[in-house]
């Protein structure tokens, strides 16, 4: 609490929730820190200390498979308890109100239902988790905590019909796409959707989505992008991902060229990103810094399926970048495309940006929605 309101996060309703919640009762005995792993019954002071810190808390990885325990096994962070800051920045945009019925997808922990539960009454919270081990622990943590959201084992993407119509939708993981069925079991008008949004490239922005009426009488969801949430992503449509080398095959048999694209300022510039981002849906990058204080560095563009990669040799003072590519595709000259686009639209920030959800896809438009720059079929 103390760490929130020195923050500022703490608004209205929000502060009785969070000081009526208690975030231990909802945490494993074996937590990881963004620093290390903390076990409460090695450590018990350090690990009350890491639960009451506003940091983000890894619960789970590779979908609990113990493979995860091999030494140089790689760790994908698969479930975890949000940041409550960011948690709080998520309900800001999703303006819950008294009696509004709410949809989680994504339970987690349990932690977030519980907020939504005290909040509203667990009555008009459904929390939606695709992994059985973790809905069914959950389910056992909020009602040990002494609240009582349904807590459901399915497909979050699908959402809940069974007590649709909801006031409220909200996901705790990011989406490629906003599912079409969240648009459908929401109320019209007046419903709201928020959900971490974005492809593989850049997966960093809040959508906000209010649900009205469409010329044909159906549903449709329109909105726009803020933040800059990191979020783990939908287990749908989860690319795969890996060490660096995983990634990098046939080396010495790229293709060369040169850039004048500078990586580095790409990488600084999150409206570049975004932008860039909506025609890379499926790769993603890493700028790894020279370990000699030199100030170069590579930029890595590698395609989700690992078919594919591009590097970029970025040094100070230079005009010009040394770029080797390989595969089928031309990652970096798609990059570049991308960028030469977002110049033609006139280097629009993010939010200037929006998104219309229709049963027939997704629409990207710019200033409103009867520019649309980017279609996404469903």
């Amino acid at each position: 609490m103390t760490v929130l309101r020195e923050k500022g996060v703490l608004v209205g309703d929000w502060q009785e929730v969070v000081a009526a919640v208690r975030r231990e009762d909802f945490l494993p005995a074996v937590i990881e820190t963004p620093e290390r792993v903390v076990s409460r019954a090695q450590e018990p002071e350090a690990w009350l200390a890491a639960v009451y810190e506003d940091q983000s808390l890894v619960t789970q990885v590779n979908d609990g498979r113990q493979a995860a325990e091999r030494a140089g096994a790689y760790r994908l962070p698969t479930s975890s308890s949000s940041m409550p800051s960011l948690m709080l920045e998520m309900l800001g945009l999703l303006d819950v109100r008294d009696r509004h019925r709410v949809l989680e997808l994504g339970a987690g922990t349990g932690y977030h239902a519980a907020w939504l539960a005290c909040r509203v009454g667990g009555e008009r919270v459904t929390s939606v988790e695709k992994d059985p081990g973790l809905a069914a622990q959950a389910a056992k943590n909020v009602a040990a905590a002494g609240f009582t959201p349904q807590v459901v084992c399915g497909d979050g993407d699908a959402g809940w019909p069974l007590a649709a119509p909801y006031d409220r939708v909200i996901a705790t993981y990011a989406v490629p796409a906003v599912p079409y069925a969240w648009v459908e079991q929401s109320v019209m008008p007046g419903g709201r959707i928020v959900a971490p949004w974005g492809g593989s490239f850049f997966p960093h922005s809040f959508v906000t989505l209010d649900v009205v009426a469409g010329a044909g009488g159906g549903p449709v969801a329109r909105g726009r992008f803020s933040g800059y949430p990191a979020f783990m992503r939908s287990r749908n449509r989860r690319p795969e991902r890996g060490y660096l080398a995983d990634f990098l095959h046939h080396r010495g048999e790229e293709d060369e060229s040169r850039t004048r694209l500078s990586p580095r300022e790409l990488c600084a510039d999150a409206d570049a990103l975004f932008w860039v981002g909506l025609g890379l849906t499926d790769a993603w990058y890493l700028l790894v810094d020279a370990a000699d204080g030199s100030g170069e560095a590579t930029l890595w563009v590698l395609a989700d399926d690992r078919t594919s990669w591009a590097a970029v040799e970025y040094a100070p003072e230079q005009e010009a970048y040394a770029v080797g590519q390989f595969g089928p595709r031309r990652l970096w000259d798609e990059v570049e495309e991308a960028h030469r686009e977002w110049g033609r639209l006139g280097r629009p920030g993010r939010d200037r940006a929006g998104l219309s959800v229709t049963s027939g896809g997704e629409y990207v438009w710019l200033d409103s929605p009867a520019r649309v720059v980017r279609i996404a079929p469903r």
